[in-house]
């Protein structure tokens, strides 16, 4: 199990478009991914759309990310990525 946290860079925090791109990117791996925020400790599915917007992650938010299973070393390396890349985003 790998567990890492990240910080939310993107201006407009994880938004919609960026919530669709993280559940895509979770669904091309056999891990399973788990998000949760640093405060409230709520945890959510990576697979879920509606949970990741449920988590209300704004520009600056702790998310706590867990990845268990086969890939998990590749999965948690991407997810780190797109985190840092501010999910493929200018803002």
């Amino acid at each position: 199990m790998i567990r890492q946290v990240l910080t939310v860079r993107n201006r407009l925090g994880l938004h919609a478009r960026a919530a669709a791109k993280l559940v895509r990117l979770v669904m091309g791996f056999r891990s399973r991914v788990s998000l949760s925020r640093e405060d409230t400790e709520d945890a959510v599915e990576g697979g879920s759309i509606l949970g990741i917007l449920m988590l209300a992650a704004a520009q600056g938010a702790h998310i706590a990310i867990t990845v268990e299973g086969t890939d998990e070393a590749e999965a948690a390396e991407a997810i780190r990525r797109f985190f840092e890349e501010r999910f493929g985003e200018e803002i």
